[in-house]
């Protein structure tokens, strides 16, 4: 697995440039750069970093499963696990029925 593009991904996903992830992680934005353009191999404590602003555990940053999943899909995802099959139903009946409407 390619890390910094793991990363980039995963930035532009969440709709943040490398700035405004630097500042949220509290890490400098020339790191993420650096890491980005394969430059720099980051530490585990960047990468926890990293994932923690972006709403990841390192084992979903590591995982190929889920890597093409926004954020906030995964969290979706994760919500829907707990839900009885008739709850699920109603949810997709709602997304549907959402996706008609403009907002």
């Amino acid at each position: 697995m390619d890390i910094g593009k793991r990363i980039k991904s995963l930035r532009k996903s969440a709709g943040l440039s490398q700035n405004a992830l630097a500042k949220k992680a509290g890490v400098p934005q020339s790191v993420i750069s650096e890491v980005e353009s394969g430059k720099y191999t980051p530490k585990i404590e960047f990468l926890q970093s990293i994932c923690a602003t972006l709403g990841l555990t390192l084992a979903e940053f590591f995982s190929e499963e889920t890597s093409s999943l926004s954020p906030d899909l995964r969290q979706l995802l994760e919500e829907a696990e707990s839900l009885t099959p008739e709850q699920r139903q109603k949810l997709v009946e709602f997304i549907r029925s959402m996706k008609g409407v403009q907002l």
